[in-house]
């Protein structure tokens, strides 16, 4: 399929997984759960790009680093 404007790109389960170095089982749950928009397709899910880059952008927890670890046990 190539990229052609207006064109919505969709990814399978296993590219997903590929993607979030996760397993298959963990993209399954994320989208039972409704945390990853996906569209069943028959039997199996395919993900559109644009759901996996927002899921990505907005679920990412800030890092911590060693003196604010520190500061929060003092």
């Amino acid at each position: 399929m190539s990229d052609q404007p207006g064109r919505q790109r969709y990814l399978t389960v296993v590219e997903v997984a590929e993607i979030m170095r996760v397993s298959k089982m963990t993209v399954y749950r994320l989208l039972h759960s409704g945390e990853l928009l996906g569209v069943r397709v028959g039997r199996s899910f395919r993900v559109p790009a644009d759901a996996l880059e927002h899921f990505l952008a907005t679920s990412i927890a800030p890092v911590e680093t060693a003196d604010e670890a520190d500061r929060r046990t003092s």
